[in-house]
């Protein structure tokens, strides 16, 4: 039986534009069926919840544009549960607001915030760490985040280094934002790193107060509308507030700075599905160390990821580590190792004044 006062809050307004061109303003990445699994990953992410809270417990904060596919594809929630940004400010007013928000309901509320775009492929494993994380904050003043276990000297995460305890709960110690390789080797080796899932548990007491020490305009700004939650007044009161909010990460507005920051030690099959390459990562390869998802046809090509609409055949020859990938009216091939120039892809297509549709 779940605990009533167990809420989530799902994150679900970012664009995506690493994982151009499958990614695109009218319809990002969480919104899509990325692992051809029949669900989108923002399906998968409310699903894993299941036995956490109840379904009204549920809280998504997306782009206002997004409503209609977070209804869509999430069809029990209701209005209230869907929490619209005007703008993107990045995840300290989302998480401010929604936090706030659940407060004015429940002062008791314990809450998990996840990203909606992230692949877990051990979903009990997953289950058992949160129901762990929410034991320890619902009457203790901490804010914990959930720490995997580095399998490489990936320089694409970020990294928490934690200090020495008991159980799987350690003090955090730093916060280290995509190292450099060597830097990122020598974290592997020492043994007190771990990559920084993005996933945070706490109660509802301990964030706001945080909030209100770190952050004290967003707090004015989002204690002030708890007048307005849940009524027809919200949207515009959020509509106007969002111009007022600093745009700054939950990060580094709040984690890095907090005294009462821990670390769950974990391991549950995780990827944050940020680029091409991490899909890359996550994904089963066949005998040529490529991951095909499509009607594709492969010659002396190793070591690739092509991703192209079933309904087209597609040849390819002669490819080692590339991405090819199809969707809709783009077709995109990079080399797998220099994906970060997608974000520079993106940004010429959009000075580009006859290709705005691309994007």
């Amino acid at each position: 039986m779940t605990n009533n006062n167990n809420y989530v809050v799902i994150m679900a307004g970012g664009i995506g534009s690493r994982f151009w061109p499958f990614s695109r303003t009218k319809s990002p990445k969480q919104f899509h069926d990325v692992l051809g699994v029949g669900k989108t990953l923002l399906q998968q992410t409310a699903e894993r919840f299941t036995n956490v809270c109840p379904p009204e417990n549920i809280y998504i904060v997306t782009n206002k544009d997004y409503k209609d596919l977070v209804k869509k594809q999430l069809p029990f929630l209701n209005d209230d549960q869907v929490l619209l940004e005007p703008i993107g400010r990045n995840t300290a007013p989302c998480v401010a607001y929604a936090c706030y928000k659940i407060q004015a309901k429940n002062p008791a509320a314990n809450i998990v915030v996840s990203p909606s775009d992230h692949i877990i492929m051990k979903e009990q494993v997953f289950e058992n760490v949160i129901l762990t994380a929410l034991e320890e904050t619902q009457n203790k003043d901490i804010l914990i985040t959930l720490g995997i276990t580095p399998s490489r000297p990936d320089t694409g995460y970020g990294y928490i280094q934690y200090k020495e305890g008991s159980g799987p709960i350690h003090k955090v110690k730093t916060f280290t934002e995509k190292p450099q390789l060597e830097m990122a080797k020598t974290f592997l080796e020492s043994g007190d790193f771990v990559w920084n899932a993005g996933i945070f548990v706490w109660n509802v007491q301990s964030i706001t107060k945080k909030i209100k020490q770190f952050l004290p305009e967003l707090s004015l700004i989002f204690e002030k509308g708890k007048e307005t939650y849940y009524s027809s007044a919200e949207t515009d009161y959020i509509n106007t507030a969002y111009s007022q909010c600093t745009n700054i990460s939950i990060d580094f507005g709040i984690m890095e700075k907090a005294d009462n920051v821990h670390v769950l030690l974990c391991e549950f099959g995780w990827s944050d599905l940020g680029t091409w390459k991490s899909l890359f990562e996550s994904q089963e390869k066949n005998g040529e160390n490529n991951v095909l998802d499509g009607n594709i046809m492969t010659y002396n090509t190793t070591n690739s990821i092509i991703k192209t609409p079933k309904n087209k055949l597609v040849v390819v020859q002669g490819l080692d580590g590339y991405i090819v990938a199809e969707y809709d009216d783009v077709i995109m091939i990079c080399k797998k190792d220099e994906e970060q120039k997608v974000k520079d892809f993106v940004a010429d297509v959009k000075a580009r004044k006859d290709c705005v549709d691309y994007i």
